[in-house]
């Protein structure tokens, strides 16, 4: 049986996610051991990295490869804006920089404006994350931290995709008939991509750590 190109991907990461959720930062923000501020790193380096996502997006939104994942209303920027309004108040621009590994990050989703393969990559892994995981983090951050939507959490509410099951199996869809349209070098590609995307959003993950560490 052969298998199809969106199982593929979930599997070129599937090996690292529970060693990433299991331990550091985001073990710590689960158990409810950082405060409202530390919770804040995350959300300003999700802000950094999807300024830089979403504005690929909008660069190749007529592109007939990377036009079909183009998604204005998955577009987090406002999302993020209000979340980091609600932790740190009105003067919150003034508050919050890009990591070393963000920045990093930044980078290299910049760079895939000119490969549509690799702008599927880094989108495919962010926002099915975010639609899927992500969904339980924002259950717990509710109970951790009291919020409400309009605020604090609304980068991962996505009313206005609708169903998300639905929207993930859409979502599928067409990186299946992607693949299909591939060849193996650019599959490989793509999926080489994956793995980075993946490594370079980790590697967020473990400077936010060293930052709580070095304050406690």
């Amino acid at each position: 049986m052969t298998t199809s190109f969106s199982e593929t991907l979930r599997a070129a990461t599937w090996g690292d996610h529970e060693s990433a959720e299991s331990e550091g930062y985001l073990a710590e923000l689960m158990g409810g051991r950082l405060s409202e501020h530390e919770y804040g790193e995350m959300v300003a380096q999700h802000y950094f990295a999807y300024l830089a996502l979403d504005g690929v997006s909008k660069e190749l939104a007529a592109h007939p490869v990377a036009g079909r994942f183009v998604f204005p209303e998955l577009y987090r920027e406002p999302a993020l804006e209000r979340d980091l309004a609600t932790i740190y108040g009105p003067a919150w621009r003034e508050r919050v920089t890009p990591s070393k590994a963000t920045r990093t990050l930044q980078a290299r989703i910049e760079q895939m404006a000119t490969w549509p393969g690799g702008y599927v990559a880094h989108h495919y892994t962010r926002y099915l994350g975010d639609l899927s995981g992500g969904q339980f983090i924002r259950m717990e951050l509710q109970k951790i931290f009291g919020y409400q939507p309009g605020g604090g959490v609304d980068f991962y509410i996505f009313d206005e995709v609708g169903s998300l099951p639905r929207f993930k199996t859409e979502y599928r869809a067409r990186l299946d008939a992607l693949g299909a349209q591939l060849d193996e070098r650019e599959r490989r590609r793509i999926i080489g991509e994956v793995r980075l995307a993946y490594q370079l959003n980790t590697e967020v993950l473990a400077e936010l750590m060293h930052v709580v560490r070095a304050a406690a």
